[in-house]
């Protein structure tokens, strides 16, 4: 994926970023850093089509992105995590919230069974299918939310604070998952231990730009 010139104001036109260049390629696993506010989750959105732009080019899979039908294929392949696990999560049961996107994608439900059981199991929630997805803690949400990124089998992951609410123990699963996935990794976090151990490339957003640090 490819970013040139991004330029994108809030509705009440706070210019957020200004002009910003970036790029991510197979395998690369990128650290990206900033104060509060900076922009860090619009850049994110902003790479799967979930938010506007006023001016710049984004490339994805060798494809020019400008329209919202040329970012479906992008959804697909880009695994985005959000910020907050119950914006992603919004099936009664964890296991029809991890089958969801597999189905959606054409597996049967044989498919998406032996997926989602096989993901859950990745990450250390095992017996977890019939769970209701509300009465999780914090920390299991968010285990599940990327228990259902990671079911679709994407290409890029685009990880937003994947750290909080994790205790010690849910956080060191979550650096050995993530250290044996082979996908790129576009990771925002404050945890700078955690971003040394599962990433190679740090940036920095500040003043609307990205910088390598």
């Amino acid at each position: 994926m490819e970013l040139k010139g991004i330029r994108h104001q809030t509705e009440d036109g706070q210019l957020v970023l200004d002009g910003l260049d970036f790029s991510i390629f197979a395998g690369e696993r990128v650290a990206l850093t900033g104060g509060n506010g900076a922009g860090k989750t619009t850049l994110l959105h902003i790479m799967v089509g979930l938010l506007p732009i006023e001016a710049g080019t984004i490339e994805a899979f060798g494809k020019k992105r400008c329209t919202d039908s040329d970012f479906y294929e992008v959804r697909c392949r880009a695994g985005l995590c959000f910020q907050n696990a119950d914006h992603q999560l919004f099936c009664p049961t964890v296991a029809e919230d991890v089958a969801f996107g597999p189905l959606n994608l054409g597996k049967t439900h044989k498919e998406a069974r032996a997926i989602t059981s096989d993901v859950l199991g990745k990450l250390g929630l095992e017996g977890y299918e019939t769970r209701i997805t509300h009465h999780l803690s914090g920390g299991e949400k968010r285990l599940v939310a990327l228990a259902s990124v990671l079911a679709m089998a994407p290409d890029v992951l685009f990880l937003d604070e994947p750290t909080a609410g994790l205790d010690e123990a849910g956080e060191r699963r979550l650096v050995e998952v993530l250290n044996q996935l082979p996908q790129a990794k576009l990771i925002v976090s404050h945890d700078a231990a955690f971003l040394k151990a599962v990433t190679d490339k740090k940036t920095k957003l500040a003043g609307g730009k990205l910088t390598l640090i």
